[in-house]
């Protein structure tokens, strides 16, 4: 599929949730509407921008972390969105720079910038898949991961900001399963998830923003987090608050506003 293919399947008639993120983050990869659809946002949750910020910092960690202490190359980063600078690749290639990332998503906009994601070293590579989450072995079976990965070694599936847009009855934990089922020992999962725990009314409100707007969203419970690290090696501290999984300076942000769930585990 071409950019200008892409770009002519984009819809700006509605809000979209990767364009809302943009905006949260400060980006210029938006529409109007995706901004009066994030004021709404914004409104209920003021914190959605600190959210937003903590969720980019907890993958730059969680990266730099896989790269310095658990020796992984390989990256597959599911749900990418649209690129924003440090993109995964970038922080991983400053600590290992020949680290391979393979990026994946089913997003229009999202192809329509991912040359963006395709500035690798010349010591490592990028490439980017259109693809769905939801289609595990159309993912699996690309040619461009083939090409750039090597499945005999470990690998970090990397899901942030991604798994509370689907809904449990896509199943998302067979997907994770299946994902991880096809990665050697070693490898890992690293994801952030938006969660109710701290203030569920608010959430409420906020899911049905999102709905309304014709964006699938449920957000789930420390607990149900958890369940995707079943089998794994969770790294300390665990399931952790964003900005309390191994924060680089104190944390200043009150657990209610940065409301995501974290964690990185290893497969044996």
């Amino acid at each position: 599929m071409t950019n200008s293919h892409a770009a002519r399947d984009i819809d700006t008639s509605r809000p979209h949730s990767a364009r809302m993120y943009d905006y949260y983050l400060g980006g210029k990869d938006h529409f109007d509407v995706d901004q009066q659809a994030a004021g709404k946002v914004a409104e209920v949750f003021p914190a959605i921008f600190v959210c937003a910020r903590e969720n980019r910092a907890f993958m730059h960690r969680a990266t730099r972390v896989l790269a310095k202490e658990h020796g992984i190359r390989q990256w597959l980063d599911i749900g990418t969105g649209i690129p924003t600078e440090p993109n995964l690749h970038q922080v991983a290639q400053a600590v290992v720079p020949d680290a391979k990332v393979v990026y994946a998503d089913n997003d229009p906009l999202v192809l329509k910038y991912a040359e963006r994601l395709m500035r690798s070293t010349r010591e490592g590579r990028t490439t980017y898949i259109h693809a769905d989450f939801t289609e595990p072995e159309a993912i699996l079976g690309a040619p461009e991961l083939s090409e750039a990965l090597d499945l005999t070694k470990p690998v970090a599936l990397s899901l942030n900001a991604l798994l509370h847009f689907i809904p449990d009855a896509w199943g998302p934990y067979d997907i994770v399963a299946r994902l991880l089922d096809a990665l050697p020992s070693g490898s890992a999962l690293a994801l952030s998830h938006c969660t109710p725990d701290f203030d569920p009314e608010t959430w409420r409100k906020l899911v049905d923003i999102y709905i309304s707007a014709g964006t699938q969203v449920q957000v789930r419970s420390k607990e149900e987090v958890g369940r995707f690290f079943e089998g794994l090696e969770l790294l300390d501290p665990g399931v952790a608050v964003g900005h309390r999984w191994r924060p680089d300076e104190e944390p200043t942000a009150t657990d209610a506003e940065v409301s995501l769930w974290t964690a990185v585990g290893i497969k044996p």
